[in-house]
């Protein structure tokens, strides 16, 4: 049996912080929290004043890192790059991104979907689009973008029986009751990339949707008369949502209008990261096209967003600063949020006696130092 304690100033346990904590960890489960007696004689790793220790941080949204796009190679090896590069930003757990593609090669993924799943990090699987609207696609592939058949649910089926999975898609392109079809199957939906009026996202909820992907990115915006995507998921309760927080994606001052309305038990901080965090090279080739990182951005030829270059640390710092979030509320959107977002049931997100130890410790300026995760 290996067992360690760490001793902290701080921990956020998910819900809140509690001060003088420490946390026993035994073969990569929470044995303890709190229990400084069931520390004694235990290798004990001690954290400096001002430092909170938190759970991993959890991704909803991970297209690629470290150099590798998902969409280019959903094999095992190119997972392990992309995991690498985000655990250097705290993130413990993640959802693999595909983002918009052919058939072919959403049939790759779902073929290495049960070793992907092995690979320690990976919580899940996100499949965003194809089914998408075409005037809100972003930097997603017109002609790839199609309505789902039998295949369909049937490869998404398949994939939700691994692990858990989002599927991202424009609930106006759907028949009624596909939704629900893909529901019954396990698959967790969210809308984005949409044109619906607010009329369509209630019957997508009506089915079982229970999120929204990069809320204000890529879908409609709410008017006076016409709430659109925007405003039908802030004003609905039963629907929680991705935000990129990175100051590029969403004007400050619709962060904190989001927070304020949803709180941090619905909001949950995503990266959309591309291969271009935690690579040297910046900029990379998606779906043929050339992508330049500049100041931060990351933009196709013609101007459009293509993803964010962004970790969850920063993301983290970026809820405190341009979002206006309390420590607690930030830490949450983090980790407790998305992990209930996606349905993980194995206590990711949370640091509680019999759960993951997937844990992250942050100096006073929410920088990472160091990181323990099974």
């Amino acid at each position: 049996m290996t067992a360690f304690a760490i001793a902290a100033p701080r921990l956020f346990d998910g819900e809140t912080i509690r001060d003088e904590a420490v946390v026993v960890v035994e073969d990569g489960r929470i044995a303890a929290v709190g229990d400084a007696a069931r520390a004694q004689g235990l290798p004990c790793t001690r954290l400096t004043q001002g430092a909170i220790l938190a759970p991993g941080f959890v991704d909803l949204q991970v297209n690629g890192g470290g150099g590798v796009l998902l969409n280019d190679d959903p094999s095992p090896a190119a997972v392990e790059a992309i995991v690498a590069a985000h655990r250097a930003h705290g993130t413990t757990a993640l959802l693999p991104t595909l983002i918009s593609d052919t058939e072919a090669v959403l049939d790759r993924l779902v073929a290495a979907a049960p070793a992907i799943a092995r690979v320690p990090g990976v919580a899940g699987f996100h499949v965003e689009g194809p089914f998408l609207a075409p005037n809100r696609r972003g930097v997603h592939r017109a002609e790839v973008l199609r309505t789902p058949g039998d295949a369909d649910f049937a490869r998404l089926a398949r994939l939700a029986a691994i692990a858990p999975t989002i599927l991202t898609l424009a609930p106006e392109r759907l028949a009624d009751g596909a939704i629900a079809r893909f529901v019954a199957a396990g698959v967790r939906v969210f809308i984005g990339h949409s044109d619906a009026d607010a009329e369509t996202v209630a019957r997508a909820v009506a089915e079982g949707a229970v999120g929204a992907t990069h809320l204000y990115n890529a879908m409609s915006q709410s008017t006076a008369r016409e709430p659109g995507v925007v405003g039908a998921v802030l004003d609905d309760p039963r629907l929680g949502a991705g935000i990129i927080c990175d100051g590029l994606h969403v004007h400050p001052a619709n962060l904190r209008g989001a927070y304020r309305l949803m709180g941090a038990r619905r909001l949950a901080l995503v990266t959309d990261a591309m291969p271009s965090l935690g690579s040297a090279e910046g900029g990379f080739v998606l779906q043929g096209r050339p992508i330049r990182l500049e100041d931060g951005r990351l933009t196709a030829q013609d101007g459009t967003l293509a993803g964010a270059h962004l970790g969850m640390d920063e993301a983290v710092r970026n809820a405190v600063h341009l979002m206006g979030a309390s420590l607690v509320d930030t830490l949450r959107m983090a980790t407790a949020t998305p992990a209930g977002l996606a349905g993980l049931g194995d206590g990711r997100g949370r640091v509680v006696p019999g759960g993951r130890a997937d844990l992250v410790a942050l100096d006073a300026a929410l920088a990472v130092v160091q990181i323990w995760s099974r």
